[in-house]
Parts: structure tokens; sequence; C-alpha cells
């Protein structure tokens, strides 16, 4: 793999994914930030789960919801985001998990037209952590996902 993706666990309520990817940082960030593009790379393909819609208002105060099918249920994952600095940063919670939930951190460095994606993750307590299990390994997927359609966008 040209540019792998680390997961890292830095405390007991930290997760930390880093990857570089062959494209500037405003095009990196349209993907994080236009609806119509984050849904095309977000889900795992291996999660055999389906994202059923997308709603996205990415600026500092506006929300989000994502609802996926997965077997015969739904899920939801909703919150609110704190702080956009397009095209830089994307700070967001992650509120499906009731009060006090997990706040999303990621931000995108450029150097010599590739971007250095770093998504950080702090939940309220280690149960919290340990809950979401196997959260920030689906991000490696999803991040290869986002690799292959970075080069097909700009291909």
């Amino acid at each position: 793999m040209k540019n792998p993706t680390t997961v890292e666990r830095k405390s007991e309520r930290e997760v930390v994914v880093t990857r570089t990817f062959d494209a500037p940082a405003r095009i990196v960030f349209e993907a994080w930030a236009k609806p119509e593009l984050f849904k095309r790379w977000w889900v795992p393909k291996s999660m055999s789960a389906s994202l059923l819609s997308c709603e996205m208002d990415v600026r500092t105060g506006g929300t989000y919801r994502l609802v996926f099918r997965h077997g015969a249920g739904e899920m939801a994952f909703y919150g609110k985001y704190l702080e956009v600095t397009p095209p830089s940063r994307i700070v967001w919670t992650n509120e499906e998990s009731g009060h006090g939930g997990a706040v999303t951190t990621v931000t995108f460095e450029e150097t010599a037209g590739k971007t250095r994606v770093v998504m950080h993750e702090l939940h309220p307590s280690k149960e919290a952590l340990d809950e979401a299990g196997g959260a920030a390994e689906g991000a490696v997927e999803s991040f290869e996902q986002l690799a292959e359609f970075l080069a097909k966008r700009q291909g």
C-alpha cells in the first residue's frame, strides 16, 4: 500500500487515524463536506450496509444525520458541527449514543499537493471507546475507498 492508514489508540479515551492522500487539501476537504461526495466513499463495503440518507449541513453550528440499512434494521448517526474551517478542519459531535458522545476532529494538511488527514476521536470514557469497537478499524477501509474515489475524481 503506497500510503498506509494508521490507527493508534492514544489513551483510554482517544483514537487517531492518519493517512496521506494524493490530492490537494481543497479536494479532500470537499469529499468530507459535500454529501453527494461523502456518501460515495464513507461506508466500508465489508459492512454490507447501505446509506439510506445523508443529510449534512457542513458549517459551524450545522448538523448531520446519516441513516444506514444494516441487515433488516436501520441505524442513524447524527450530531452537530462544532467547527468548520475550509479546507483545513472539521469538528463534530457524535450524539447517537446518548448524552456525551465522542467528538471527532479531522484536520487536512497539504504539502506538495498531497494531504495528510488526521482523524482524532475523543470519547467521554474508556467504556465508550471500547463500546465503539471497530469503528476506527472501519475507518481504514473507508480511507482506502476515499483514496480510490479521489484517484478517479482527479483522473
